[in-house]
């Protein structure tokens, strides 16, 4: 793994578990694309990759029947990982501070550009 790639996994798990601390958001919403079109993975790779950084309390099994399939980049998934919970235990200090209006609106506001992207994307 190069430099470039790390600094990228770390931008993202840094990214993605801020969005989470904040807006309870991640894998689906951030990850998954991120993987997708900015580390140029395939779906299955992407969706198996995100499972394995959420393995402990969520996705154990699914992401086993990823990593047998040979849909887990296991070396990203725990620079991601890792950079998620620093990401989203950070947001999540701030968050709790912020007005739910807010923190509503924000969500609103990013779900809204990645369903564009996502719908005019071929």
């Amino acid at each position: 793994m190069d430099i470039y790639i790390l600094l990228l996994l770390v931008a993202i798990g840094l990214f993605t578990g801020g969005a989470s601390g904040i807006l309870g958001i991640g894998g689906a919403i951030i990850l998954i694309p991120a993987l997708i079109y900015l580390c140029g993975f395939t779906q299955q790779q992407a969706v198996g990759t995100s499972l394995s950084i959420m393995l402990p309390p969520i996705g154990f099994f699914a992401a086993m029947n990823y990593y047998r399939a040979g849909h887990v980049n296991v070396k990203y998934a725990i620079v991601l990982a890792v950079m998620f919970m620093v990401g989203s235990y950070i947001t999540s200090k701030i968050a709790v501070g912020l007005p739910e209006s807010v923190v509503r609106k924000v969500f609103s506001v990013f779900l809204a550009i990645v369903a564009i992207k996502m719908f005019f994307t071929k």
